[in-house]
Formats: C-alpha cells, sequence, structure tokens
C-alpha cells in the first residue's frame, strides 16, 4: 500500500484521472437502487469487473472498488450483514484484476472506498462515536487485508463521521495514502453546515494525502467548493461530480451531463489547480474517456481560482402595496379578460428568516406583477413552507399567491390537509406538480411519497370543488381552488408531455405554467402540436451570466439553450446579469402576443432581476 508521501508525489507529478460511477451503472445495467450493489462482488463478479474494465479502457488512472455501501449496518439492509469481509475483499480483488489488464508503468491504481454508514451520529441519531468506529474497523480491516494501494472515503456530509472513519485507518496505518471527500449542497456546505475550508483543513490535519467533493451536484454546481477548499495551504484537491441532474425517463433515472461538457469542465478546474478529476453518479466510461482525452499528460498548476459574485444594486421598498379591489384579484381578473398576467416566483427560505422575500414581493407587488408564486422545496432540498411563507407576504402586501402543491412529501391524507388549510387561508391558486425526487435534494436518504402525482392531485382538488372526497363521497363543503398545472415544451419525449398536459388539462387544470424558455420556435411549435384550451404562462428565466447559461443548458434536466443565447452571454463578460435581463426582455416582447402571461423565475430569488426584467 502507498504511503501518504508516495500518493502525494504521484499528484505532484502528473493530474490523475480518476474513474466514474460504479452504482448508477450497475444501475443502467438493471439492478434497481433497493439492490445492495456492494454484494454483486459476490453474486455477479463479472459485472463488476466489466465496468472496472470499461474504466480501465477509458483512461482512469485510478480505480474506486465497490465498497461504497460494503459496511455492515448499510449491507443487514439486504440481509448481508454477515458477508462484510467477503464483499470487501472481493471487491479489491476485482479492482486489482481490472488494473492488471494495464501493463506495469500504465497500470490504474487501487483505491479502497469506503462510504458513510448511512445513519446519522449522535446526538442527531443513535449511533454513537464508538459504534461508529466499530463498524468502520470491521470494514477497513478487511479491505487492508485486500492490499489496495490506497483509501477513498467519499460522500460525507457529517465531517465527524469523516473524521472517525479516516482515524480507524491511521490507527493501523499511521502513513497509509488516503482521499478524504464530502459532498455539499448547493449553499456550498455539507448537511451538517461544514465549509469547504474547514473540511480541506481538519481533514488534512488527519493525514489526508488529498481533500475533494464528490457526488453532491454537476460540475458546475462544485465551483465555489472547489476554489474555496484550493485556498488552504498545502491543499491537493480532487472533484468528481455528478452527471448533472437526473431526469426520469420511461421509469428509469438518466443523467443529463454530456462527456464533452465534462471534458470542457476537466480542463476548466485543472488549469485552476485541481490535482484529480472523474465522476460521480451518472459519469460512465464515456465521460472519463473524454476527460483522459482532453487532459492527457499534464503537471499539475498552482491553484489561482478566483471568482466574482455579481450583485445586484436595487433595494426593495418596505411599504406594502395597495390592497386589490375586493372579489377577483387583478390576476384572476387578467387571466379571464385575456390580459397578459405577469407571476415572479420566490423560493421559501432555507431557514427560518423569510424578511428578505417578505420585502421583495412587495416590491414586485409596487411594479406592477400580479402574482407571487411560491415554490414546494424545489430540487428536494429542504425549506420553510411555502404556506408559512404565502402567509407571511399576505401580511405585507395584498398579492395574488400561486400555491405549489407537491406530491413528493406528503401522502393523500397531507396534500388534502394542506390544500385545505391553505383554502381557509385564503390562498386558492395552487399549482400542482409531481415533485423532484429526495435522491437531487440535500437528504438524498429520505423516502418519497408520491402516493399521487401532479394528474392524481388535480383530480383529487377537483373533486374537492365539487364538494366531493377523493373517494367520491358528498363532503359538507365545496372548495374554490383555481388549479393549475407545469408542462415543458422543450421536453424530451414531447409526445409522451404532451398527452400528460391533456390529462392534467382534463383533470382539472385551468391554466398552465411552462418551464423556462429562450426560443421562440420551441413555443411555437409546443402550441402547433398541443394546440392547448387553457391559458397558457410562459416561464422566463433570466441568466445572470456564462457559466450559468452552461449550467442550465449542459446540467438540468429538459432545459436547452440556444447556441445564439449562450455566446451573447459569453460576450457579455462582467455585463452578464444585464444581458440576461435583456435576452428575456425581448423573447417577452416576442411572445407577449401569443400565451396569457408569463411566469419570470429569477435566479438565486435575485427578484431585482426580475423587476429589472419588467422595465
Amino acid at each position: 500500500m502507498l504511503k501518504r508521501s508516495q500518493f502525494e508525489k504521484v499528484l505532484d507529478d502528473r493530474v490523475l484521472v480518476l474513474d466514474g460511477a460504479m452504482g448508477t451503472e450497475l444501475y443502467s445495467q438493471g439492478f434497481g437502487f433497493e439492490s445492495a450493489f456492494d454484494g454483486l462482488c459476490l453474486s455477479h463478479p463479472h459485472v463488476v469487473r466489466r465496468v472496472h474494465r470499461e474504466h480501465v479502457d477509458a483512461g482512469a488512472r485510478v480505480l474506486s472498488t465497490n465498497t461504497f455501501g460494503a459496511n455492515r449496518l448499510r449491507l443487514q439492509r439486504s440481509h448481508l450483514g454477515d458477508r462484510v469481509v467477503a464483499i470487501n475483499q472481493a471487491a479489491v480483488h476485482l479492482a486489482r484484476d481490472a488494473a492488471q489488464s494495464r501493463p506495469p508503468a500504465h497500470r490504474p491504481l487501487v483505491a479502497a472506498t469506503v462510504g458513510p454508514l448511512g445513519q446519522p451520529l449522535a446526538p442527531v441519531g443513535h449511533l454513537t462515536p464508538d459504534a461508529a468506529r466499530e463498524v468502520f474497523a470491521e470494514q477497513i480491516d478487511a479491505l487492508i487485508q485486500a492490499e489496495p494501494d490506497l483509501f477513498l472515503f467519499e460522500t460525507f456530509s457529517d465531517l465527524e463521521e469523516l473524521k472517525i472513519a479516516a482515524g480507524v485507518l491511521t490507527a493501523r496505518l499511521p502513513d497509509a495514502a488516503f482521499i478524504a471527500c464530502a459532498t455539499f449542497t448547493d449553499d456550498g456546505k455539507t448537511l451538517f453546515g461544514h465549509k469547504p475550508e474547514e473540511v480541506a483543513r481538519v481533514m488534512l490535519a488527519a493525514g489526508a494525502a488529498a481533500v475533494g467533493a464528490n457526488c453532491s451536484t454537476g460540475p458546475q454546481g462544485l465551483d465555489s467548493v472547489l476554489e474555496r477548499m484550493l485556498q488552504v495551504p498545502g491543499a491537493r484537491v480532487v472533484a468528481s461530480p455528478n452527471a448533472g441532474m437526473p431526469r426520469l425517463v420511461d421509469g428509469r433515472y438518466v443523467y443529463v451531463a454530456s462527456p464533452d461538457y465534462f471534458a470542457e469542465w476537466a480542463l476548466r478546474v485543472v488549469d485552476q489547480g485541481i490535482r484529480a478529476v472523474g465522476g460521480c453518479c451518472g459519469t460512465r466510461p464515456e465521460h472519463i474517456a473524454r476527460m483522459a482525452e482532453a487532459i492527457g499528460i499534464r503537471a499539475p498548476r498552482p491553484p489561482h481560482a478566483r471568482y466574482v459574485s455579481i450583485e445586484s444594486s436595487d433595494r426593495p421598498s418596505d411599504a406594502p402595496a395597495a390592497a386589490s379591489p375586493s372579489g377577483q384579484s387583478d390576476f384572476e381578473r387578467k387571466l379571464a379578460a385575456g390580459e397578459f398576467v405577469i407571476s415572479v416566483e420566490l423560493d421559501p427560505p432555507r431557514g427560518v428568516d423569510a424578511e428578505r422575500l417578505v420585502h421583495g414581493a412587495v416590491a414586485c407587488r409596487q411594479a406592477g406583477v400580479d402574482a407571487i408564486n411560491i415554490a414546494d422545496s424545489p430540487l428536494a432540498t429542504a425549506r420553510m413552507s411555502p404556506l408559512a411563507l404565502a402567509v407571511l407576504i399576505r401580511q405585507q402586501v395584498v398579492v395574488e399567491i400561486l400555491l405549489h402543491l407537491s406530491c413528493r412529501d406528503r401522502n393523500l391524507l397531507g396534500l388534502l390537509g394542506e390544500a385545505m388549510g391553505a383554502h381557509a387561508l385564503g390562498l386558492h391558486h395552487v399549482l400542482c406538480v409531481t415533485g423532484d425526487p429526495p435522491s437531487l435534494g440535500d437528504y438524498p436518504g429520505a423516502k418519497g411519497v408520491f402516493e399521487v402525482d401532479s394528474i392524481g392531485l388535480l383530480q383529487t382538488l377537483s373533486r374537492l370543488n365539487r364538494g366531493e372526497d377523493a373517494n367520491g363521497k358528498t363532503l359538507p363543503f365545496q372548495s374554490d381552488f383555481h388549479l393549475s398545472c407545469a408542462v415543458n415544451p422543450t421536453a424530451v419525449d414531447l409526445p409522451l408531455e404532451i398527452d400528460r398536459f391533456h390529462a392534467k388539462v382534463d383533470a382539472g387544470a385551468q391554466y398552465a405554467l411552462t418551464q423556462p424558455l429562450y426560443d421562440v420556435a420551441d413555443l411555437e411549435r409546443f402550441v402547433e402540436l398541443a394546440r392547448p384550451t387553457v391559458p397558457l404562462i410562459v416561464g422566463v428565466l433570466p441568466l445572470r451570466n456564462a457559466r450559468h447559461a452552461h449550467f442550465i443548458h449542459h446540467e438540468v434536466p429538459g432545459m436547452a439553450i440556444p447556441q445564439s443565447v449562450r455566446d451573447r452571454m459569453l460576450r457579455a463578460g462582467d455585463q452578464g446579469p444585464q444581458e440576461g435581463v435583456a435576452i428575456g426582455r425581448e423573447f417577452l416582447e416576442q411572445i407577449r402576443t401569443q400565451v396569457a402571461g408569463a411566469y419570470l423565475m429569477p435566479p438565486f430569488n435575485k427578484f431585482e432581476m426580475a423587476l429589472e426584467l419588467l422595465r
């Protein structure tokens, strides 16, 4: 096994290309997420060996063993708790077999992979540090006996758990080479609130040869995390992001970031000082091959990354807007009269302070916005209840609220309770959405409910409007919900999307809001094919800069930005927010006569961009 100093020299001599995902690659070959992927080292060793060989052929210089979840606690869920030693040792041998298909000078290193235990430590959970240390020891001892070249601790969200795992290894082999990687949310911290520079400093002090980030989001989502780690003196930083965010296609999750996009990203971060690049969820041997081809043989560069956060200087007024007349809201009146309506989306905060968003809603109303959209934990991130934010906004300004209601987090009872509570509070407009899967968010181990989808929810709330419960029984009340649905005119499977759109209308949707669009041709094609019979409110997401445009086009499922728009954002440079607003304004002018309204989605809750667009 390599010593720390030996592996550090490897990282100093040449940028390494790590391998790609094992779990999602096995998933793509028909093994479900409910399976213990680690157990396939015993039951289907030829499949695991083939994945390793494909990564070797792609140019990977480090192979990570199929042991991410091969600890007793995780394996017990699949009744394999007594096979810890056999699975871990078989995994190392399979990776070694694949590596030895290359001559010694070009033979990849084998990294024994250790992931988190899948249970939170006390006091959040019930797992004591001593118990965690015992479980890690069982797995790490089995891996050491199989003689890997180094260890890879990856996808840890709790720095304390990562320290315990690494401490078990260094207690046995004080000079052992290991990489320590954490996973980060889109706010640049771990789920437990640890900052990237804190993770880097602590793990370097614990003996790591390299530190880094893996999994988390797509490539661009890790940019700020990597930049902050690179500022830690002596840090050799590695990165293995997901292939963007997955979309559900024919019942299976498919990741969207292309191999060419990964190669482009790899060249950029290597130029900034990253020592090793690879891929996590959704990355395939093709991604690794393109990165290896792009990077070639090159020495690492000293870190020099600097990022600039471009903020708008506009400040909202604290004064509430004047109340709407009694009866119909401005939004309802305009929609019924065929006048152009404007809605702005505000995502609830990832905390308990909503003051800035309330001020934003006031400023939007004063600027002539007809409605505020409040999303329901988009991308499966834990946020304040949208109902709570709606009430806080209504306390300060009279404005129509379009409340999103997601099927991800509630069964039918919960959905009905939330809807009736909203109705009692005077919130009658509901956008029914199925919801993003929990695997996308900051609690990927959480269970999605999905007892009904958006169509089922529309049918249920339509029944309430008729004075019936979900089973068709007569109720002593009758609701007055104005129901809407989401539709994606740029969906990969557009015929299926259109079929579902028609089903949503049949289920009770009275108007529809689209995903963000940037090309009038996409809207015209959808209208021609779908022939909507309900008002269509078109989504407009103003771009902040070229990186933002690049991210949306390559990493966000179901969204496409024309090359001409991406080129404009690139040429705009530091004037990106202004150019993004100009592009959005031009698009609105083009589609204004073809649709019922616009649904503005300012990025990162920068509602000032929506206000600027409306000017």
